[in-house]
């Protein structure tokens, strides 16, 4: 428990001295402190050697002209203006449920879409538009969905407008986003492009929905800062489905300029809607690949690119020249210096172009980087994502973070920036220090789960012990520089891989055999059971696996307890918050001396479970709490919670001593009314008892 105190003070230590060093109290918003707006741009299938300022440029030097180039001037200069996060990581490495690991601010191993489940309902639970729409913020969504749930068009039960977000533009089947052309629908047919909840696809000709995005984007943006509402700040999700599946071409040059008078804009003229829908469909090529040529290797002789490749870097290029744009209109709006961009991609790069015999192979470019694995590896170049963050009035220009950081972490990052701490649910970590360089970064629990049944590609500049390698169900774990691995798991008892990414970042040589290995091997198996809950619907080898315990001493009786003072919309982590009071209560109830103004208790401690199997735990609150035991969230009863409503999880222990957190929220003035129960194997239904809680 020393050990996890202390991860948990330094988190306190970093965020209160960044809040106070902007004139926020830890757990208000503060009139002197102005949110930022926040802008999150998420890609689809770009790989982490896409961008120049991570690979491309590199590898030029490295390998010279000889080898085929693409180019990503906008990228580069924001990255030169903000920061550079090459340890940053995606949740899962497919689209769907690495977007809602990513909005939802959970893991793989809590998150309700795992695998590959398509067109399912995102969990009704915080988002990172509804945290943003409490603290304030005025949100919108645009792009790709995709977690739309069952249910007749338009009033899909997961739609973006029923889960935080005002305004909503962009393709809601996951399926749509494999078509750039949506009235044209010229490889996989007409789809269809949602405003709010109206299908405005016949309006669309000629939209290239890169280009479509964009110019709603600014739109958007615009409208709200000349809007009733402009002194509000703004949150926008804009959801790229490029450069995934088919690769379509735009129908001209990038519009000159930028920002507010140049570049992309809406006419919202029906069958004229933006200003590139015109000209011909699928046909524009960036000049800087239309006649480019390289080298291949055990050749002399220049050859010309192959279509296929135009087109991808013409597409990641759209991608570049649109960020550009975006950024100049920040700074033609005078919103530049304070509001927040963040670039980064879902999963690694793919192999599917969707064009009839054009196949694409993610090693023309190394769109991987320096790593092994493409999109559905659990390998890096499968989750190491390309990711910049800019900020000019808090982050210092050519930032690079060398902390690995995953995309769970952005939702306590965000809350801490509007002020607020982040949902107890959350499992991630605020990258504010990191980022602003205030405070010390406390460590990101990293931790990814999946299953697919094809194979790691056998390239040849790919690690040899990992190619052609059956996928099956997978799991990946990062401990500092070191990341566990393994593949086609047939128990809880399999081995790690384990590879130092810091010195290895292609993965090819497997530590786990040294015997300075064997601590972290077994720390690891442990790690990855104690941060995750079973899903039915994402069926795992080790579901059934008794999850194991700690060893500690010096241990005293009862457990720690901390009040909070505040008024609080949910259930808090309280990482970011000062207590109003501390002490030792022999059991986890409600029995504590704490004034009216006292709105949170946390608890936190160890508890012994007498035998292995599995133990129910119950709550009943009267505003809602969490309970959290290791890292897992046994009992969420904080989102849509009903008052006094009884909650129940079952977790499967070992016997032996388990950390255990209980957060819970007070919804009223007056003494905190709660309750917490077990039943186990030996016995049945109960309080816990002082005699087997621990701090």
């Amino acid at each position: 428990m020393a050990h996890f105190n202390k991860l948990r003070s330094i988190n306190t230590i970093t965020i209160l001295m960044i809040l106070i060093s902007w004139g926020l109290n830890a757990q208000t918003t503060s009139d002197t402190y102005q949110k930022p707006n926040i802008i999150f741009i998420l890609t689809d299938d770009l790989g982490f050697g896409d961008l120049g300022v991570l690979f491309q440029n590199q590898r030029l030097i490295q390998e010279g002209k000889r080898v085929p180039q693409e180019f990503t001037p906008n990228l580069d200069r924001m990255a030169n203006e903000g920061a550079l996060m090459p340890q940053h990581y995606s949740a899962a490495p497919v689209c769907a449920p690495s977007r809602a690991s990513l909005l939802l601010g959970q893991s793989q191993g809590h998150v309700n879409i795992r695998d590959n489940q398509f067109d399912k309902a995102l969990a009704y639970n915080h988002t990172l538009g509804s945290i943003l729409q409490e603290a304030d913020y005025k949100t919108a969504a645009i792009g790709k969905w995709g977690l739309q749930g069952k249910g007749k068009a338009p009033n899909w039960p997961s739609h973006p407008l029923n889960q935080g977000f005002d305004y909503y533009l962009g393709y809601m089947r996951h399926g749509d986003g494999h078509e750039h052309y949506p009235k044209e629908g010229i490889y996989r047919g007409t789809k269809e492009v949602y405003e709010n909840r109206t299908n405005i696809t016949p309006d669309l000709d000629k939209c290239y929905t890169a280009d479509l995005w964009t110019a709603a984007a600014k739109k958007w943006i615009v409208d709200h800062k000349k809007g009733e509402e402009r002194n509000k700040p703004f949150f926008m999700y804009l959801a790229y489905d490029t450069p995934h599946a088919v690769l379509e071409l735009p129908t001209q040059a990038y519009p000159k300029g930028g920002g507010l008078n140049g570049g992309l804009q809406w006419l919202g003229e029906p069958g004229r809607m933006i200003n590139t829908a015109s000209g011909k469909v699928d046909s524009w090529i960036h000049p800087d690949y239309a006649n480019a040529t390289y080298v291949p290797e055990n050749s002399k002789k220049p050859v010309p690119w192959t279509d296929v490749y135009k087109r991808y870097a013409t597409d990641t290029r759209r991608i570049d020249f649109a960020v550009g744009d975006i950024l100049k209109l920040l700074k033609d709006l005078k919103i530049d210096d304070n509001t927040l961009v963040i670039f980064t991609s879902d999963n690694g790069p793919s192999v599917e172009s969707y064009l009839d015999n054009q196949p694409i192979v993610p090693t023309f470019f190394k769109s991987y980087g320096p790593f092994t694995g493409i999109k559905r590896d659990c390998w890096e170049g499968g989750l190491r994502m390309p990711t910049i963050a800019r900020w000019p009035k808090a982050i210092t220009p050519g930032t690079v973070i060398s902390s690995p950081s995953i995309s769970y972490d952005w939702m306590p990052t965000f809350s801490e920036v509007a002020g607020y701490p982040a949902p107890a649910v959350s499992d991630g970590t605020s990258l504010l220090p990191s980022l602003t360089g205030k405070g010390n970064q406390a460590p990101s629990s990293i931790y990814v789960e999946y299953f697919q049944n094809g194979k790691t590609p056998g390239y040849d500049n790919f690690s040899a012990d990992l190619r052609d390698r059956r996928r099956n169900q997978m799991q990946m774990i990062r401990k500092g520089d070191y990341v566990g691995v393994r593949y086609d798991i047939e128990s809880e008892n399999d081995d790690f891989e384990i590879y130092n990414v810091i010195e290895d970042m292609d993965q090819s040589d497997n530590l786990a055999g040294s015997a300075n290995f064997v601590t972290l091997q077994e720390e690891m198996k442990a790690s990855v059971l104690q941060q995750r809950m079973p899903n039915p619907s994402a069926v795992r080898p080790y579901d059934q696996a008794l999850i194991p315990g700690v060893a500690t001493t010096g241990l005293k009786k009862g457990v720690i307890w901390k009040s909070y003072e505040g008024n609080f919309r949910w259930v808090p982590s309280v990482m970011a918050l000062t207590p109003a009071k501390i002490g030792v209560s022999m059991q986890i109830s409600p029995e504590i001396q704490v004034s009216e103004n006292n709105k949170v208790l946390y608890f936190e401690g160890y508890i012994k479970v007498p035998a292995d199997g599995t133990y129910t735990f119950y709550l009943n609150a009267n505003a809602g709490g969490v309970l959290r035991i290791h890292e897992s969230t046994v009992i969420d009863a904080d989102y849509g919670y009903i008052k006094n409503s009884k909650m129940s999880g079952q977790y499967r222990l070992k016997a032996g001593l388990h950390p255990i957190e209980l957060y819970y929220r007070n919804g009223k003035k007056g003494k905190p009314q709660f309750s917490l129960e077990w039943n186990g194997p030996t016995f049945d239904k109960k309080a816990i008892s002082e005699s087997v809680l621990f701090h």
